[in-house]
């Protein structure tokens, strides 16, 4: 009995660490992390399995941290909303001391995990779970502009992986930032916009004009138009050691087209299930383009 209790308690700790830490997003996240470091070996810093090993755990724990801050912070609010009020702080699973623990914990962790890869690594660590939760997270009940600050910390695992690989932020870590930077509007814009109601609910506002409307609609276009020329900015040789071929830029301009045939399908017909479309193509945009990027590297 006592064997059969401690089991159910063990999944039990497992799966609110899960939920707490927002296991699926923070791998997705990782994946980002693990292409900027690819993206970043060469020669003169070459790949090591110790130093990606150390990012995917120190880069999970900067991303769990952060997402666990923020169910502390909202937690009055989570439990307004369907699809939130089931997290472990909010359904009284957990208490808000423990996982303010476990929050604190994950961030010292992961940003010394970092810091032994360099320095440059862990203090972008560290101003990702500070925007994040100091500056995003309070301004989501108060502005749409939430998710043009919250798209700093989104942009920074990109990036981070190449600062990991060599040790520098410069054009190219940039041009990876920017990238992830404008794909994050039409993405939340999607999800603010299918997720509407409910984030009505907890009195947010995700979208730029507030509704689900056109001028919305055309923002999201928009944003996608600069996240096509963004993610071609490589192919014309001017970002440095960061390059793509023309025959990979051709495939990620066909990405781009595929992503921006949806953000028009939302703008024609502004339905929750084109919104929702947008979102799943969005999400598998940011990673083929991805593994675009590392496959011509390495052929090349």
């Amino acid at each position: 009995m006592n064997t059969s209790q401690n089991t159910i308690s063990l999944k039990s700790i497992f799966t609110d660490f899960k939920e707490i830490t927002k296991a699926g997003l923070a791998i997705s996240v990782l994946f980002s992390s693990i292409a900027g470091y690819l993206l970043g070996v060469n020669d003169e810093n070459p790949f090591q399995w110790s130093v990606l090993a150390v990012l995917m755990i120190g880069g999970y724990c900067m991303v769990g941290a952060s997402n666990a801050f923020n169910q502390v912070i909202e937690k009055d609010i989570d439990i307004l909303m369907d699809r939130t009020k089931n997290r472990p702080v909010p359904s009284g699973r957990m208490s808000p001391k423990v996982a303010l623990f476990v929050a604190s914990l994950l961030t010292i962790i992961g940003i010394t995990l970092l810091y032994t890869i360099n320095a440059k690594s862990a203090m972008f660590a560290a101003i990702s779970i500070f925007l994040y939760t100091s500056v995003y997270t309070p301004l989501k009940t108060v502005t749409p502009l939430s998710v043009f600050v919250g798209a700093f910390p989104g942009a920074i695992p990109f990036m981070l992986g190449w600062v990991a690989a060599t040790g520098e932020f410069g054009i190219e870590a940039g041009t990876l930032f920017l990238i992830q930077f404008f794909w994050q509007f039409p993405h939340f814009w999607a999800i603010g916009w299918f997720l509407f109601e409910d984030y009505e609910k907890a009195n947010i506002f995700m979208l730029p004009t507030g509704k689900k409307d056109k001028g919305t609609a055309l923002q999201v276009i928009l944003y996608t138009v600069w996240l096509i020329i963004a993610s071609l900015l490589p192919v014309l040789g001017y970002t440095g050691q960061l390059f793509i071929s023309p025959i990979a830029a051709v495939l990620v301009f066909l990405l781009g087209l595929w992503m921006l045939f949806y953000a028009v399908k939302l703008y024609q017909l502004r339905t929750p299930k084109a919104a929702r479309t947008l979102m799943l193509v969005s999400v598998s945009y940011i990673s083929l383009l991805q593994i675009v990027y590392i496959v011509d590297k390495f052929l090349r």
